[in-house]
């Protein structure tokens, strides 16, 4: 089986064996270790974004650790995009990670920043998950859909209107699908990470303004992608079979502070 960061043990807890599966948002941070952690139990893993370069190369490292992999390039806002990229194919377990953020002040957001936001972060995950969901239930054999949201679904930080906007839709569009399809055997779970150590955000987290941020945690660090892997995993095995509607909050107490 495909090697990755996690032991033994998970790996034969959590068998994908025989499972396909599609982790959009593929190309850096979070999807790309989503993907790897997928393949490394098991699935044969769609990878997607906008980037054909990026996942082009995950899939194909992937594939040369041992792994089962394909790319796709998915614009998640593009409807005709989404309906091909599910023409043909049917997946077990579909992660909904695609995800951008507008940083600013909510009385100088654009128009134009905005609707990219909620058309990437929201729309995406309906366009995805109804198509996933449709393929699934037309087959009888359901499947787990995972949205990933944040914490800032479930409360609100300064700057991030748009994107506190569109997660908090997400976690409700999660309880909404779960309860449709849940007569289709498709459950629909979301994870809502606090603050999590990527190559995108770890020069931020050194600066002193960043370390700041850390220290509020109650945990008093970050979260790694790795504290991500069992709840991915979790929701995407039978180990999850009768969880639908949930939230996994994974954020080192974050939440639980002090107003």
């Amino acid at each position: 089986m495909l090697q990755h960061s996690t032991s033994a043990a998970s790996r034969v807890a959590f068998n994908l064996s025989g499972r396909t599966a599609l982790v959009t948002g593929a190309s850096s941070g979070l999807g790309v270790h989503f993907a790897r952690v997928l393949a490394a139990h098991g699935a044969d893993v769609a990878v997607a974004a906008r980037r054909e370069d990026k996942v082009s190369d995950l899939a194909q490292g992937i594939v040369d650790a041992g792994g089962t992999a394909q790319a796709l390039r998915l614009d998640v806002t593009d409807a005709a995009l989404v309906s091909e990229a599910f023409d043909g194919r049917r997946f077990d377990i579909v992660v909904n990670n695609a995800g951008i953020a507008f940083n600013g002040p909510a009385l100088e957001t654009p128009e134009e920043n905005w609707r990219q936001v909620i058309d990437t972060d929201l729309t995406g995950v309906f366009l995805v998950s109804q198509a996933a969901a449709k393929a699934m239930a037309a087959d009888g054999q359901g499947g787990s859909i995972i949205n990933i949201a944040s914490i800032l679904g479930k409360r609100v930080a300064g700057g991030l209107s748009a994107y506190a906007a569109a997660k908090a839709a997400v976690v409700q569009l999660t309880r909404a699908h779960a309860l449709e399809w849940a007569r289709h055997d498709i459950r629909v779970n979301a994870i809502c990470p606090g603050y999590i150590e990527t190559d995108i955000n770890r020069d931020f987290f050194a600066t002193a303004a960043g370390q700041k941020l850390v220290a509020r945690i109650p945990v008093r660090r970050l979260g790694q992608m790795e504290d991500l892997t069992v709840p991915l995993l979790m929701l995407a095995s039978d180990h999850g079979r009768f969880m639908t509607g949930s939230e996994l909050v994974v954020d080192g107490g974050h939440l639980v502070t002090s107003l």
